[in-house]
């Protein structure tokens, strides 16, 4: 029979290898809540038309790394391959359009069919935040700030680099268009097939091409800059004067991009040399547009994601919990008393753990195999006088305890 392995692009997280993803998630959950977000949960599967239209039928990720599959009824679902669009589904299902401003904070698996690398995986973990009716740049700092001070706080601050650009208003966005598409008109036949196709469809797209051809031809490309009308422009001057405001360090990249139509405004990457070729720790930018795109009322947004892997992969090793307390019945008499004390232990905050069979020697051997800190020796003789035997297992010292003072004895 053939043995059983994880499906391509996952894995398993076990033991030590669990503890800096939930530091990375647990540390984001604190100083996300600090930043008044509530934390959000939504399903990992939503209507496929949820991602089609808020990711735009023609991107990479709809046409080529969603996990889609009909259901019994015939519906056609998604696994999430990314979840600012179920946010926003879930604020127009929950009747949320109302009571406006909402900031959120999620944590949870995504999915996409993508070529695996370090770091990143078919089902990956992210972290993110969303707020949701807030038109102003304070919003956008705010945002990026809350991030900032995730990875300044998981340790990682020093080795990313906030890159940050505007993609201007719906008047700059449009003539910046026509510039691209005049550009890039007059070198189409040096486009690679996806970036021709795009041309027509959304030449910002081309703008974030991984194709070497392409990559010359953006390099010379106009910026937008040039484009910013002045309400776009103060809205990025303030963004940048409220960060710097926030002690968040910072640097203009012109060649940022949000290829979808519902983005505007601020554009931003927390980006690493230390981890090779994907460099983006976390990401995000404004999305003013997507919530009416989901059939809801026009609701402003801005948020960001960071994939918990790559995080997971920058953060020194969290510490192990404190090492267990091994209870130790001496004879079988002792049992029903010991599973009593095992109780207590766990009870009063104490990690606690017993054989389930062996005499003493063996359960003395299974104490120093699980690394417990002490054990606790328990016989007819020790209940009748209401103590334990305690031994340190580092020092081999063993003292008697009143049992009542056992819980203080082991904090």
């Amino acid at each position: 029979m053939q043995t059983v392995k994880p499906v391509r692009g996952t894995r398993d997280l076990i033991g030590g290898e669990m503890r800096p993803h939930r530091a990375v998630i647990g540390r984001a959950r604190d100083i996300a809540a600090r930043f008044g977000c509530a934390e959000w949960a939504t399903p990992i599967f939503e209507d496929t038309a949820v991602f089609a239209r808020s990711l735009g039928e023609t991107s990479d990720v709809v046409m080529k790394e969603m996990y889609s599959f009909p259901d019994r009824g015939g519906e056609s679902l998604t696994l999430r391959p990314e979840n600012t669009a179920g946010i926003c589904r879930a604020l127009i299902s929950n009747g949320l359009t109302q009571t406006l401003p909402q900031k959120v904070f999620y944590a949870g698996p995504m999915f996409r069919y993508e070529r695996p690398q370090k770091g990143r995986y078919r089902q990956f973990h992210q972290i993110g935040i969303e707020i949701l009716g807030a038109p102003e740049p304070l919003a956008d700092a705010e945002a990026i700030a809350c991030g900032w001070d995730i990875l300044a706080s998981l340790g990682v601050g020093g080795a990313v680099t906030l890159e940050l650009n505007t993609l201007g208003d719906g008047p700059s966005r449009a003539a910046y268009r026509a510039a691209l598409v005049e550009y890039f008109t007059a070198h189409e036949a040096r486009l690679s097939p996806d970036s021709r196709a795009r041309l027509a469809r959304n030449p910002l797209r081309i703008l974030d091409s991984k194709d070497e051809a392409d990559r010359a031809l953006v390099a010379a490309a106009p910026l937008i800059e040039g484009f910013l009308t002045a309400g776009a422009a103060g809205f990025f001057a303030q963004v940048q004067a409220d960060l710097t405001r926030f002690g968040v360090p910072f640097t203009v990249n012109p060649r940022i991009v949000r290829g979808l139509d519902y983005y505007s405004h601020t554009a931003f990457e927390f980006v690493t040399t230390t981890l090779g070729a994907q460099g983006t720790v976390m990401a995000g930018g404004r999305y003013d547009g997507l919530v009416a795109e989901l059939g809801g009322p026009a609701v402003p947004g801005v948020g960001w994601a960071a994939g918990v892997e790559r995080l997971a992969l920058m953060i020194a090793d969290p510490p192990a919990g404190p090492a267990p307390v091994a209870v130790v019945p001496v004879a079988a008499e002792a049992e029903g008393a010991a599973l009593g004390l095992l109780a207590e232990l766990r009870r009063a905050g104490i990690g606690a753990e017993i054989a389930y069979r062996g005499n003493l020697r063996r359960r003395m051997e299974r104490a120093n195999r699980i690394q417990a800190r002490a054990a606790v020796l328990l016989g007819a003789d020790e209940i009748a006088r209401g103590v334990v035997q305690l031994k340190d297992l580092a020092s081999g010292e063993q003292r008697e305890v009143a049992r009542a003072d056992l819980p203080a004895a082991l904090a």
